[in-house]
């Protein structure tokens, strides 16, 4: 059968190496398309959802700001101070004082609650006795236990109609610092709401709040999810089903799911001031549709870029392929020839023994006990330890000699037109010279022993059989004691 020509080969190289670019580049393209894809997704579930999460949530912390100061402004107040102490005789001035803050600072409700008398002042008048076992005055009792000077809190105002109001609650203390009521203003909603709607707008996203129990308690003005409501349970909403299942209770994270085949990026915060929730949720619609144009304009470069490289390629393959072939036969630690380049020396040697009718000799050497001396100094000694009995091996060797890195701690040895006697001896000299060596790491000197095996050239040989012999002379040596050499018979055969 004739041998392809040259040119038939660099042609069927050309062939396969478009086939692999082209698919390389193909599937990286559509990885990137993917990639791209999942960076976005990432950007809006990590960075843009929380992003807008962190605006509403500062938003709201300004928008409370003003009321805490007036609050604590109310609590240092000499007059309510001065009026308590005194007995609170006259329940008019107070309504007067906190009809007074409501108006000038324009808030929405403002009120004090007596310690002495458990009466709840506002701006209207006296609105009841506060109760312990009365649950919609469980807020007085908290503040008056806790250890923080102030609370924001979110309740129905019973003093107008049960409006959802931001109430900030500030003790109040008496010049011996004893504790004497509680003060603060209230504010509506609506500027939350207000709030939640431009952002809906602005960022085309959902915004609304949720409660610990998984119920909607504040949304913008046309609702939440489908449009609920608060008081709604996101439970009873069938599209939230696959989130739910994810997130049977609020938890601050992002989240990934789909609602009536479309896909959900959302993320959670908790609000502590509120005790609430706050969920941001975004659909991928619309957000992929740029990536897919990259798509196509990123084929059509790397279509462009196949054929440059293909004509770079083949210029550039001719002229290193030598240089790549010989690196790709050396050891990259000793710098010997490695298995792949001693089978080409060794086929070379063979076809040159038969030919001239000269003796060969195959020797092959293992280190012993090389891995307890990795386990007991480490790899990098290991390797230092290689690379000088690989010097010390060539410096015993004659520049005609094979001598290659067979594997881990062997090596092999060609010694050409030497008979065995003589190989013996080179072996023996080896031998001697390893056990007198001694390498040094780091100021430790490391001493190790070599077992050698020897074999010769025999009639009708194959580098395969050869070799079989010498590597069941050297186990020989190894397990009749190591540091020695083993001589295989002439006549042996061990494949």
């Amino acid at each position: 059968m004739p041998r392809r020509s040259p040119l038939y080969s660099q042609r069927s190289l050309v062939l396969v190496l478009i086939a692999l670019l082209g698919s390389g580049f193909l599937a990286t393209s559509l990885l990137s398309y993917y990639a791209s894809r999942d960076s976005i997704r990432d950007s809006i579930v990590n960075t843009e959802l929380p992003l807008t999460s962190d605006t509403v949530y500062s938003e709201i912390q300004k928008d409370l700001v003003r009321p805490v100061l007036i609050s604590s402004m109310m609590a240092r107040d000499t007059f309510m101070r001065d009026w308590v102490v005194a007995g609170e005789r006259d329940p008019s001035q107070m309504t007067r004082y906190l009809n007074e803050v409501m108006t000038h600072y324009d808030a929405y409700t403002a009120f004090f609650v007596s310690n002495t008398s458990l009466t709840y002042y506002q701006a209207k008048g006296v609105l009841k006795k506060v109760k312990a076992d009365e649950p919609r005055d469980a807020w007085y009792f908290r503040v008056r236990d806790m250890s923080t000077p102030y609370e924001i809190n979110v309740d129905p105002d019973l003093a107008n109609q049960d409006k959802l109001t931001f109430f900030i609650n500030y003790k109040v203390y008496d010049y011996q610092d004893r504790f004497i009521g509680a003060a603060g203003v209230g504010l509506t909603v609506d500027a939350v709401i207000k709030l939640i709607d431009k952002y809906q707008q602005r960022y085309q996203r959902s915004v609304y709040f949720v409660d610990a129990f998984g119920r909607i308690v504040l949304t913008g003005a046309d609702g939440g999810p489908q449009g609920a409501r608060s008081g709604q349970s996101l439970h009873e909403l069938d599209s939230l089903k696959e989130l739910l299942s994810q997130l049977p209770r609020p938890h601050s994270g992002s989240y990934e799911y789909n609602s009536q085949g479309q896909g959900h990026f959302l993320n959670v915060r908790f609000i502590p001031e509120l005790n609430w929730y706050l969920f941001v949720d975004k659909r991928e619609d619309g957000a992929l549709n740029s990536i897919r144009q990259s798509l196509y304009l990123n084929l059509l470069i790397c279509l462009v870029i196949t054929a440059i490289v293909l004509v770079l390629l083949s210029a550039v393959v001719r002229r290193y392929q030598r240089k790549i072939e010989a690196q790709a036969t050396l050891d990259s630690l000793t710098r010997l020839p490695n298995r792949r380049g001693f089978d080409l020396l060794a086929a070379q040697a063979l076809q040159e023994a038969w030919r001239d009718l000269t003796p060969l000799c195959a020797v092959l050497l293992d280190l012993d006990h090389f891995k307890r001396l990795n386990d007991t100094y480490g790899h990098l000694a290991g390797d230092q330890v290689l690379s000088g009995f690989a010097r010390d091996l060539q410096g015993c060797l004659r520049q005609s000699d094979i001598v290659c890195r067979w594997g881990g701690e062997e090596f092999i040895v060609l010694l050409k037109d030497t008979d065995s006697s003589v190989a013996l001896g080179i072996a023996e000299k080896i031998r001697l010279l390893t056990e007198q060596q001694r390498y040094h790491y780091e100021g430790q000197p490391l001493q190790l022993t070599v077992s050698i095996g020897l074999t010769s050239l025999q009639a009708q040989d194959t580098l395969h059989s050869l070799l079989s012999r010498a590597d069941h002379a050297m186990y020989r040596a190894k397990h009749t004691g190591r540091n020695r050499t083993c001589v295989e018979m002439p006549h042996s055969s061990h494949e």
